[in-house]
């Protein structure tokens, strides 16, 4: 049966305000609504306010996604006495300003990936977040692939050494939502508000992904990026009206080299048809391969090449037993989760984080980390597949 949490009678509110309501925000509000009637938590997340610039639109939204009230500045909304969370959902253009000013007025911070659309505001967004964390705030970004459960499996089982010593890591990431020349400019094909296209939506998954995977950073990257439709309609519906520039890419490929030695290669776009939100990653060792299909998302492949080659071969481990990461407080084995439970695994670990004052994962100096890779690879696409070093932190 289910496991019953009773964290919500028992356990201090932490009240959460989000900034955001669209896509990533119903997301997220269903991760809050959940996890407190799922896991046993320290404190009871209460969805205090929602905030968004339309009025109309964002009290429907609050009443749809269960916000107990709803603000049009998110200014008015970090003010609140009943947030201490600030949940940003916001285009990457917003980020820096709405997570520096939450974290300097006392409040903790789960903000959306990309951290933030160049370098220099990442490393604004981090460093208010470790002078933050000297006053007992946490900062999280939003990674929420790290918390599938066979995804989850995946870093323990490298951890236990099973894999041996790591020599290749792969991963893609294709959609196809841009295949069709009429799509209109949305904010994410403008570089003022999305930072880049493909490279930061998909590629800045692909890079946490492997780098918390394999337990180590990139180091340097070699990079190609396209944008194959440039001009796009200004609005939705008139495919023969007025058109605008795209300005970030539709795909990109990369390849790179973690600080272990091994390899890495990358494969993202929004102009594959056919593909939905195909994201495979694959993990090969010395002593076996891990391969993982977000279509199948409740299962890991695995090789144990120490095995006699006669009887060897990818088997399928079913990540639903009770012992998996995040699977004690669901379903009985063989009941599968689904997409969204990975932003309720999400908020259960930011909320044991807040509750214990440990440094979550992903911090902001994680997606710092990232934000320089993106940079590496746009840097070494401009000057056409040029191998490119990935920023390093000063020394502290």
């Amino acid at each position: 049966m289910p496991h019953e949490s009773t964290a919500p009678a028992t356990a201090p509110p932490l009240g959460v305000g989000m900034v955001g309501y669209a896509f990533m925000g119903q997301a997220h509000s269903q991760g809050w609504r959940t996890v407190g009637r799922v896991f046993d938590l320290p404190l009871a997340p209460a969805l205090a306010a929602v905030c968004g610039r339309d009025p109309a639109a964002v009290r429907a939204a609050a009443g749809r996604l269960g916000w107990a009230a709803a603000e049009t500045d998110w200014r008015a909304l970090i003010a609140r006495d009943d947030v201490q969370l600030v949940d940003i959902c916001t285009p990457g253009d917003s980020h820096a300003e709405i997570a520096v000013a939450a974290l300097e007025a006392g409040k903790h911070v789960l903000c959306e990936k990309p951290l933030a659309n160049t370098v220099a505001e990442a490393e604004a967004m981090a460093a208010a977040a470790r002078a933050a964390r000297e006053r007992g705030q946490v900062a999280m970004v939003g990674f929420n692939y790290r918390r599938t459960p066979a995804l989850a499996l995946a870093r323990r089982m490298v951890e236990d050494g099973r894999l041996g010593t790591l020599r290749h890591v792969r991963v893609g990431y294709l959609q196809d939502w841009l295949v069709d020349p009429g799509f209109p400019l949305a904010w994410r094909l403008r570089k003022e508000a999305a930072g880049s296209g493909a490279l930061g939506d998909l590629g800045a998954h692909a890079i946490d992904l492997a780098q918390h995977l394999a337990g180590s950073p990139l180091t340097g990257v070699s990079a190609q990026t396209e944008t194959f439709v440039r001009r796009r309609p200004l609005r939705q519906g008139e495919p023969d009206g007025e058109l605008g520039e795209v300005t970030v890419d539709d795909a990109a490929l990369f390849t790179g080299r973690l600080a272990s030695g091994a390899l890495a290669s990358f494969e993202v776009t929004r102009v594959a048809a056919g593909r939905k939100n195909a994201l495979r990653v694959e993990l090969n060792g010395t002593l076996g391969s891990l391969a993982f299909d977000l279509e199948r998302l409740n299962e890991l492949e695995f090789h144990d090449h120490t095995q006699e080659a006669g009887e060897a071969g990818f088997r399928r481990i079913l990540v639903t037993e009770h012992d998996h990461p995040y699977l004690e407080a669901w379903w009985p084995p063989g009941h599968g989760l689904g997409y969204e439970h990975t932003f309720t695994h999400q908020a259960r670990d930011l909320v044991l984080a807040i509750a214990s004052g440990s440094r979550p994962a992903p911090s902001f100096d994680d997606g710092l980390q990232v934000q320089r890779v993106l940079a590496a690879v746009e840097e070494s696409a401009e000057k056409n597949c040029v191998y490119t070093p990935v920023a390093q932190p000063e020394p502290a």
